[in-house]
């Protein structure tokens, strides 16, 4: 591997080394995870699926970004993951670089919140902080110490809780009134 990290789009024809890539780092249970209801049907941003390339193991790395939708106004997020290493390729500082990367592409994008569930010491490298306990609902079980949040323009978490959903999760839902007193419930944590 060279010194210096060429950080390149994803293109088409990568699906299937990211998904080895995604086996081999985290096995194929990895399915099973809260964070993958929110990318079934759901597509990752355009220019925010990054790869680092490998002359010996391929894939030497990959991140990816998804929106979703926060709470019942639908406040938009991006999810980030999964962001995997290349086990003959880990401790090179290839994880930090796809996450300054995608960040800063993001950014550029115009977005302003990123949630994802991990390990905060490693996240909070670029800034990830860890959600209040119950402020975010994950689908499925999720430890509340790993559902992390970075701002990408201030006070974008502001007022933001709810279930995580993906878009098209989110515009299946009804429409309905909400409960007398609700109103003021979600007014408060906008505030």
């Amino acid at each position: 591997m060279s010194d210096t990290l060429a950080i390149t789009d994803a293109r088409p024809g990568d699906q299937y080394l990211v998904e080895g890539l995604l086996d081999l780092s985290f096995g194929p249970d990895r399915r099973t995870k809260s964070s993958y209801r929110l990318r079934e049907g759901n597509r990752a941003i355009p220019g925010l699926s990054l790869v680092v390339r490998d002359e010996t193991v391929g894939l030497a790395g990959t991140i990816s970004f998804w929106p979703v939708k926060i709470g019942r106004n639908g406040h938009d997020a991006l999810l980030l993951g999964p962001l995997a290493v290349h086990p003959r390729r880990q401790g090179l500082g290839i994880g930090l670089a796809l996450m300054h990367a995608g960040l800063a592409g993001a950014r550029a994008q115009g977005h302003s919140l990123v949630i994802l569930v991990g390990d905060a010491p490693y996240y909070a490298k670029v800034g990830f902080q860890q959600v209040p306990h119950g402020r975010i609902i994950m689908p499925g079980p999720t430890d509340p110490d790993r559902i992390l949040h970075l701002e990408l323009s201030p006070h974008a978490f502001d007022g933001v809780a709810g279930e995580v959903r993906s878009p098209q999760q989110f515009a299946a839902l009804p429409a309905f009134a909400p409960p007398h007193g609700a109103e003021s419930q979600e007014q408060h944590a906008q505030a």
